[in-house]
Parts: C-alpha cells; structure tokens; sequence
C-alpha cells in the first residue's frame, strides 16, 4: 500500500484520526496527533503510518542527487493569536 507519491506533488493529503500528512515536492509534513492503542484500530493506524513513511523513505533513497540539507520554501511563520488579549 502506497498511500502517497512522497515529494512528487503538492495536493495530496491525507489524515490518520487527528494526524494529517501533507504531501510537497520539498517536504512530507505530519502535523498533529495520533494514538496508537493496543486494540486492531490501533494496529490499523499503525500499519497506514507505516506505509507512508515507507514511501517517503523509498522516494528519498532512490533520489541519486540527494543533497546533505535543503532550504524549506514557505517556511511556517508565527501568527499573532487573534484570541488572546
């Protein structure tokens, strides 16, 4: 099971209960939070998990050019809380 192609678009994303994968040519980022239970919905999660970090890790090792460190483009900037006070 391959749930994404890693790095080779910007629109896929997918969530796993409250993680979300987003899915870029730069980067894969997992945001959230994910509970592993001991119980077969756990092991479900897990396996998904899983396979996308397997994807990221074959799309990773078969990039020949694979450079030591990479500049991230629109790198997550801090917002100014509109609720605080």
């Amino acid at each position: 099971m391959r749930p994404i192609n890693a790095f080779e678009n910007e629109e896929e994303s997918l969530q796993i209960a409250g993680l979300t994968v987003e899915n870029r040519t730069d980067r894969v980022a997992l945001y959230g939070h994910l509970h592993l239970t001991r119980d077969k919905g756990g092991l479900a999660h897990a396996r998904v998990l899983k396979a996308i970090l397997d994807a990221v890790v074959q799309a990773l090792e078969n990039q020949a050019d694979l450079p030591d460190q990479t500049a991230l483009r629109n790198k997550p900037r801090p917002a100014k809380n509109p609720f605080a006070r």
